[in-house]
C-alpha cells in the first residue's frame, strides 16, 4: 500500500504549524505566568531558581499579553496576581536564597527587599525562608515558584509537591493564632499598653530579663524602627532578643508577627491620694543616694536597677510591669482598725484584732482601738524598701508595737481608771507614740481608743460597769434633785412676775411721772446754771470794759501830763479850763468893766500896786504856793491785771500811729511866724482830746521840745 506523498508533507506540515503555533501563550491581565524550562543545555547546580538559562523555573513572569516560548522546552502555568486586602497584612516565604544563619529566625531583607523581581532579590543576598519583610495592602505580581504569599484568605503558591503543602500550612497556623494577618489596634478607651516580645535577634546578656530600648531617634534612618515595624532596623541598631523595655501606646501597628509579638496590659493608674513606688528589674546597678544612716537598703536614681528614689505622681504610666514592679502607697490618712470584722477602706487591718489588757486589779477586757498615720511621698521609697509593702509593715511593726505600748497602759491602771481616763490615755498615747512611728518613717496623726470590753464568758467587769452605772444614776438623781429646786425658784420669780405684770400699768404711769418731774428738776437746774453762767460772762464782760476805759483815760491823763511838762501845769491847765467854763456859764466880763483899786485915783493902792483880782487870781494860780504837792507820787499796789490791760492799749495805739504815719504824705517845714502883739481875747473852747470824758476840754499841742515851767512874776 503506497502513501501519497504530498499528503504526508501536507500533515507533516499541518503538524510543524501547530507545534509553532503551540509556542503561542496568552496570559490574561489579572493574571501572570511562571515559566519552567524542561530541559536544556544545562542544568541549575545550586538553588532552586535558574537565573542562567538553565533548565528549571525561571526568575521572571510573564505579564498580561501574549508571549512566544517555544514549544515542548518552555511550560507556562498561569498564577492569579496577590493581592492583599485594606488593613490585612501578608507574609512572604521565600523557596531559595542564602541559608539563614544559626543566629536569624526570619530572611534578613537590608537589600533584598523587592519580591517582584526574583533575580533582584537573588543577586543581591536574599535569604531563603520567612522574610522579616511584610506586605501591606495592594496588588503584586509575584513569581510564586520562588516566593509563598501567605493571607488570612488563602495562601498563594505554586505547589511543588505534598511536604512542601504542609510546611507552608503549618507556618500560616502559626500567623494566625498570632492574629498576625491584622495589624495591632491599640485603643484609648482601653486604658492598655503593649508589651513587645521580638523573636529574631541576638539573646539577651546573661542576668538580663529585659531587653533595652533602642532606635529612639527618628532622624536616624538606619536605626529607627518606628516601634518595632522595621525589623532590619531594629536589629541594626543593637536590639536584642525578647521580651522589649519598650512598649506600644495608643495606635496601629503593621508587625510582623514572626518576628515580634504583642501582649497588651493595663497602663499603671496611681490614684489620687498616692504615689507608685518603683522596683525596677533593669537597668543599670546605680549608686545609693538614700544616706548613711539609712541601713535597710538602697535608692537608685529612676533608670537604674532597685528602688527609685522618687515615686510615680498621680497620674497612668505605660509602666512594663515585666520590668519592675510598681508598689502603690496611700499618702492620704490611713485608719488602722484593731476591731475584729471591722476592716478600713485600704484593707490593711484585716487581720487586727482588739488588743488584750490585764490592767492594775488583775481584770482582763479587750481594748479596741484605731491609729490614724500618714506617710509622706517623699519617704515612701524608704517605707517600702524598708518593709516591701505596706501590709508588712502593719502586721510585723505596727501591730506588735502597739499592742505592746497599751499593754503597758493597762497594767498601770484600774478597770475604773481605763475607762474614766481614757480621754488622757488618748492624749498621751498621741504624744508618746508620734516618736516610734518616725522611727520607721511615718506620721501619727491620731490614736482613738474604744471602750474596753469583756472577753466572751467574762461577768466580772460586768458587774464593775453595773456599780458604775449605779454610781452614775445616783449622781444624775442629786442633778436632777438641784434642778428640781432651781425650778421651783424660777417658779416663785414667775408668779412675782405674773403679778407685777398685772399691775404693770400703774407701775409704768409712777415710773413716768417719776422720770418726768426728774427732767424738769433736770431742766430747771440746767437753766439756772446757764442764767448763771451769762450773769457771770456779763459781769465779767462788764468789769473788763470798765477796767479798759478807767486805764485808757488814765493813759490818756498821763499822755497829756508828758505833753504839758508836768503834773503842776497839768493841773493848771484843768483850772484854767474850768475856770473859763465857769466865767462862758455865768456870761461874767472877762475884763471888767469897773476896775477897783485898793489905793488913789491913780490906780495904785496901798499894799497892792499895779494889780486886780484877775491878775491876784492868775498869780495864785501860777504859783507854786498853791498848797498842793503835784509832784509828789502816789503810791500803790501793782495789779497784774491792770498791767496786762495797759500794756495792751500801749500796743494798739502804738500799731495805729505807725500805720498812720506812713499812710500821711511829708509836709514840707514851715518857719514860724513871731507872734503879734498880744491883745487880750477870750480863750476859744478847744476840741476835746481822744480819750476825754469831758467835752470842751482843751488840750495843747505837744510840746516839740523839753517842757520849761512858766515864769512866775513876783
Amino acid at each position: 500500500m503506497t502513501i501519497d506523498l504530498g499528503w504526508l508533507l501536507a500533515i507533516v506540515g499541518v503538524a510543524l504549524v501547530i507545534l509553532v503555533l503551540s509556542g503561542i501563550r496568552y496570559i490574561p491581565n489579572n493574571r501572570i505566568g511562571i515559566v519552567e524550562k524542561k530541559f536544556g543545555a544545562r542544568s541549575v547546580k545550586s538553588g532552586f531558581i535558574a537565573l542562567k538559562g538553565e533548565a528549571g523555573y525561571q526568575p521572571d513572569v510573564l505579564r498580561g499579553g501574549l508571549h512566544y516560548l517555544i514549544p515542548i522546552q518552555y511550560a507556562v502555568h498561569i498564577a492569579p496576581l496577590v493581592t492583599i486586602s485594606q488593613g490585612k497584612i501578608g507574609y512572604i516565604y521565600a523557596r531559595d536564597g542564602v541559608p539563614l544563619s544559626a543566629m536569624q529566625v526570619l530572611a534578613s531583607n537590608v537589600t533584598a527587599n523587592n519580591f517582584q523581581d526574583v533575580r533582584h532579590f537573588l543577586t543581591n543576598g536574599g535569604q531563603r525562608g520567612p522574610q522579616r519583610m511584610i506586605l501591606r495592602e495592594g496588588t503584586y505580581a509575584i513569581n510564586l515558584a520562588q516566593f509563598v504569599v501567605i493571607t488570612e484568605e488563602r495562601i498563594y503558591f505554586l505547589s511543588l509537591g505534598r511536604d512542601d503543602q504542609q510546611a507552608v500550612q503549618s507556618m500560616s497556623a502559626i500567623i494566625g493564632e498570632r492574629r498576625g494577618f491584622v495589624p495591632v489596634v491599640i485603643k484609648d478607651l482601653d486604658d492598655k499598653i503593649g508589651v513587645v516580645t521580638v523573636h529574631d535577634g541576638p539573646s539577651l546578656h546573661s542576668g538580663e530579663i529585659i531587653a533595652p530600648v533602642v532606635g529612639e531617634e527618628v532622624g536616624n534612618a538606619d536605626t529607627y524602627h518606628n516601634n518595632f515595624q522595621m525589623p532590619d532596623r531594629f536589629l541594626n541598631a543593637g536590639g536584642l532578643r525578647g521580651r522589649q523595655l519598650q512598649v506600644l501606646v495608643e495606635g496601629t501597628y503593621y508587625l510582623n508577627r514572626l518576628f515580634a509579638t504583642v501582649e497588651l496590659i493595663p497602663k499603671t493608674i496611681i490614684d489620687v491620694g498616692t504615689v507608685g513606688v518603683v522596683v525596677s528589674y533593669t537597668g543599670a546597678q546605680g549608686a545609693d543616694i538614700s544616706g548613711a544612716d539609712y541601713k535597710h537598703g538602697e535608692l537608685v536614681e529612676r533608670g537604674n536597677r532597685g528602688v527609685w528614689n522618687i515615686p510615680l505622681l498621680p497620674g497612668k504610666y505605660p509602666f512594663n510591669t515585666y520590668a519592675g514592679k510598681v508598689i502603690v502607697v496611700p499618702t492620704i490618712n490611713i485608719i488602722l482598725k484593731w476591731i475584729r470584722g471591722d476592716v478600713g477602706v485600704h484593707h490593711y487591718d484585716e487581720n487586727l484584732t482588739e488588743v488584750s489588757l490585764i490592767t492594775k486589779d488583775a481584770f482582763e477586757p479587750n481594748l479596741p482601738l484605731s491609729v490614724v498615720i500618714h506617710i509622706d511621698y517623699q519617704k515612701a521609697p524608704l517605707v517600702i524598701q524598708r518593709f516591701g509593702d505596706v501590709r508588712m509593715l502593719v502586721e510585723q511593726t505596727l501591730d506588735p508595737m502597739v499592742s505592746a505600748y497599751f499593754k503597758n497602759i493597762g497594767q498601770q491602771r484600774t478597770l475604773i481608771q481605763l475607762i474614766q481616763e481614757r480621754s488622757d490615755i488618748q492624749h498621751i498615747a498621741s504624744q508618746e507614740m508620734k516618736e516610734k512611728f518616725a522611727h520607721y518613717n511615718l506620721e501619727l496623726e491620731e490614736v482613738l481608743i474604744g471602750t474596753p470590753a469583756a472577753s466572751e464568758g467574762d461577768k466580772q467587769i460586768e458587774v464593775i460597769l453595773n456599780q458604775l452605772r449605779s454610781r452614775q444614776i445616783a449622781i444624775e438623781q442629786i442633778e436632777t434633785y438641784a434642778r428640781q429646786e432651781s425650778a421651783a425658784g424660777k417658779e416663785r420669780e414667775l408668779r412675782e412676775a405674773q403679778a407685777r405684770a398685772a399691775q404693770q400699768t400703774a407701775i409704768t404711769e409712777s415710773e413716768l411721772s417719776i422720770t418726768v418731774q426728774s427732767n424738769q428738776g433736770k431742766a430747771e437746774f440746767q437753766r439756772a446754771v446757764q442764767q448763771a453762767n451769762q450773769i457771770r460772762t456779763l459781769a465779767q464782760a462788764n468789769a473788763e470794759q470798765i477796767a479798759r476805759v478807767g486805764i485808757g483815760q488814765a493813759i490818756a491823763i498821763d499822755e497829756q501830763v508828758q505833753a504839758y511838762g508836768g503834773p503842776q501845769y497839768q493841773v493848771t491847765q484843768l483850772v484854767m479850763n474850768r475856770f473859763a467854763d465857769a466865767i462862758q456859764a455865768a456870761r461874767v466880763d472877762v475884763v471888767p468893766r469897773v476896775v477897783v483899786n485898793g489905793g488913789g485915783g491913780d490906780g495904785k493902792g496901798a499894799g497892792m500896786t499895779g494889780g486886780n483880782l484877775i491878775d491876784g487870781l492868775l498869780t495864785l494860780l501860777l504859783s507854786d504856793k498853791l498848797g498842793v504837792d503835784v509832784k509828789g507820787e502816789m503810791k500803790r499796789e501793782p495789779n497784774p491785771e491792770a498791767d496786762r490791760l495797759r500794756d495792751e492799749i500801749r500796743k494798739s495805739l502804738a500799731e495805729k500811729r505807725e500805720d498812720t504815719s506812713m499812710q500821711t504824705p511829708p509836709v514840707a517845714p514851715v518857719t514860724p511866724t513871731p507872734p503879734a502883739p498880744s491883745t487880750p481875747m477870750p480863750p476859744t473852747p478847744p476840741a476835746p482830746a481822744p480819750g476825754s470824758t469831758k467835752p470842751g476840754m482843751y488840750t495843747p499841742p505837744a510840746p516839740t521840745g523839753p517842757a520849761k515851767p512858766p515864769k512866775t512874776t513876783k
